[in-house]
């Protein structure tokens, strides 16, 4: 078997942000890591205006390549960079994110010891004074402390900070690109499904600066909504989970509209609380107007089979 050319590959997908991939690409040339022992791939989405100068001006610091595809998401674009990665681990992030000096030794660190696990690392908010943004920041923070209670037996990770063996990523089926959102929750799903490990490991800092608006934040968690349906579609269908435990997380208070009386002074924490209930709101709308719309397709197709 071939040997893999370097320890890390650093998977990036992107879409029509050359500053924030510019900024997230300055971050990682100045990891405390030696460089001879990663590197970088940037799957551009389709974006419609070309990234590659961004990238080229990283080549004489960074091992990077530009890789560019059809629109197809990012599950997509992170299977592309999988299937071109030469490194023994995967290390992915996105291109609003920022990782902290030390993110690829301690992430290697946790894989060195684990080497049949996936490894995933908290996000910082970087943009304070958006009140989107932060209240986007609390809710991952609300789900971390959920699923992943015990670090040594976690859940979930966000696909912006996860790294894993290139060998089982491939071994297990790569991410579905069916899933334009919550492709993250399927592939740590499915991971444990085949009697893999997650740990979680805070100190694998990433900091995230998503600058959001109202319209911005809605649209994102209705989006998400979305693709909790499919989640748990396909999650019923392999047996490897039901959607009740879930809803107790929603359906109990102190877990998510407490949290910010806890993390915050007020009056930003009324403001934080209230759009944590626009969230569970939009979030549930999403959920089932999929479910409405998966319905109706079941019921449209059913009429073309002859009894």
């Amino acid at each position: 078997m071939e040997q893999p050319h370097f320890v890390f590959s650093i998977i990036i997908p992107t879409y029509n942000r050359p500053e924030q991939l510019r900024q997230c690409l300055e971050s990682i040339s100045r990891l405390d890591y030696p460089k001879s022992r990663f590197e970088v791939i940037v799957v551009d989405d389709g974006s419609p205006e070309g990234l590659d100068g961004v990238v080229e001006s990283f080549a004489e610091r960074l091992e990077i390549r530009y890789l560019r595809q059809s629109n197809a998401g990012p599950a997509a674009a992170r299977n592309t960079g999988a299937a071109n990665a030469r490194g023994r681990y995967l290390a992915f992030t996105d291109d609003d994110c920022q990782p902290a000096g030390n993110w690829l030794s301690v992430l290697q660190a946790a894989l060195e010891t684990n080497p049949d696990c996936m490894v995933g690392g908290r996000t910082i908010n970087l943009l304070a004074d958006n009140p989107f943004a932060s209240a986007s920041q609390l809710i991952v923070d609300i789900v971390y402390r959920f699923y992943n209670a015990n670090p040594e037996q976690a859940r979930f990770f966000a696909s912006n900070n996860m790294a894993l063996p290139a060998a089982l990523l491939a071994k297990i089926g790569g991410f579905k690109p069916a899933f334009r959102t919550s492709e993250d929750r399927e592939l740590c799903d499915r991971w444990l499904y085949n009697g893999y490990r997650m740990i979680y490991k805070p100190e694998a800092l990433i900091y995230h600066a998503h600058d959001l608006t109202l319209l911005a934040y809605c649209q994102q968690h209705f989006n998400y909504g979305r693709g909790a349906h499919h989640f748990h579609a396909v999650r019923a269908a392999r047996g490897s989970g039901t959607i009740h435990k879930e809803m107790k997380f929603h359906a109990n208070l102190e877990n998510w509209l407490i949290y910010p009386f806890r993390r915050t002074r007020f009056p930003r924490a009324f403001l934080l609380a209230f759009l944590l209930v626009v969230w569970q709101v939009i979030n549930a709308a999403g959920f089932f107007w999929e479910r409405v719309r998966f319905t109706l397709k079941e019921r449209a197709d059913s009429r073309w089979i002859v009894p």
